[in-house]
């Protein structure tokens, strides 16, 4: 198999030696903690990862896109949750979706959409109640009559099913170390099992209690009540999970290979062909450094080995790179860890899989919507 430093960049790698790391990792803790672990597979959105999570069998995973849930049903997963609250203009492609598969969770935050769920008729399509734990980007207000009064009609209706309460600590992303997520994690777990006891005691069975978040679970204690996990950026990790300490650098499983095409000695910089197109244009953790750059650059070689400079600024094919080392010299292969590996994979239509600078194969993901 051809070397990376063969491949033309922009390219986007996977170290296979890392990535099963974080797998392992991850599935010991849910065993642990005796939960189920349903990934998130927006991250990746490729069915060769998805395959590894689960020893090369399909299992339960979580999807960001419809055509993301399809493109894992085509590929065997019959197990899946969509956790975006569902468009009612989708209702008629998620139904057809839930006839050919075991199993498909929607989303559901809003009376509005139920009524559209009970206009449309047809068999019942399972539902989770999405809870607000503190993020506020959606879902009910676990603390109002409201939340107890919708979970109860869905409960109740011939429409839908409900699956169980979900959730998504996505303000830990604001944390500054272990100890702040930390606490949030604690009080995602503690919202969750104090309102599906709230539930029950009102009369509605909760099957599920499903949490998710790549930073609360690398650092949680306590997953009691718990049913269900479901972290997503764990595979890859990336510069914004080791920045808040949810991971350590050498966990970072994604990065993108740049070629060097420029050198301003008298700036102490040097310009690589991999811009916003390639690295998305996402600031990374600006509440911990407002200069944290756009991505980290290393050799291609040596991925462990010191940094070679940080993304000052980034345009859509250009990325510039300050340094106060050696500069390389047009033509050189680099690798850059980007802030946000979700965003940046997403670029891709394929992914290198890679061991030490040994390509071994390549990885397709979905695209669309």
């Amino acid at each position: 198999m051809p070397a990376v430093q063969d491949l033309p960049g922009p390219a986007a790698l996977v170290d296979l030696d890392r990535l099963e790391r974080n797998i392992r990792r991850t599935r010991d803790k849910a065993d642990r903690y005796s939960v189920h672990l349903r990934p998130h597979v927006k991250t990746h959105k490729s069915v060769e990862i998805a395959r590894l999570q689960f020893d090369g069998n399909t299992g339960p995973v979580t999807v960001s896109t419809l055509t993301e849930a399809e493109h894992f049903a085509r590929a065997g997963f019959r197990d899946i949750t969509y956790a975006v609250p569902l468009d009612p203009v989708l209702l008629d492609r998620a139904a057809a979706l839930a006839g050919r598969i075991q199993r498909l969770n929607l989303l559901i935050d809003h009376p509005d959409l139920l009524e559209a769920v009970e206009s449309r008729g047809g068999q019942p399509l399972s539902f989770f109640l999405k809870v607000d734990c503190g993020y506020h980007r959606a879902g009910v207000d676990p603390a109002s009559s409201a939340a107890l009064s919708l979970a109860r009609r869905i409960a109740d209706s011939d429409a839908t099913t409900l699956a169980g309460i979900l959730t998504h600590a996505g303000h830990a992303y604001g944390c500054r170390d272990r100890e702040e997520i930390l606490a949030v994690a604690r009080a995602e777990r503690e919202t969750m099992v104090r309102f599906a006891s709230r539930l029950e005691e009102g009369g509605v069975p909760v099957p599920e209690i499903s949490i998710g978040s790549t930073p609360t679970l690398s650092v949680v204690d306590d997953l009691g009540g718990v049913t269900e996990i479901r972290p997503g950026n764990y595979v890859f990790f990336d510069r914004f999970q080791a920045a808040i300490g949810s991971c350590k650098p050498t966990d970072i499983a994604f990065s993108v290979l740049g070629s060097v095409i420029g050198t301003y000695p008298e700036r102490s910089e040097f310009l690589l062909n991999t811009g916003a197109m390639a690295l998305s244009s996402d600031p990374g953790a600006v509440h911990l450094s407002p200069g944290f750059g756009f991505g980290e650059v290393f050799d291609p070689e040596r991925p462990d080995g010191p940094s070679l400079g940080i993304i000052a600024s980034i345009s859509q094919e250009h990325a510039v790179v300050r340094t106060g080392g050696i500069l390389p010299r047009p033509g050189d292969r680099v690798r850059v860890t980007p802030n946000h590996s979700c965003l940046a994979a997403g670029q891709f239509d394929r992914y290198y899989a890679v061991r030490g600078t040994r390509i071994e194969g390549t990885m397709f993901p979905c695209r669309g919507w």
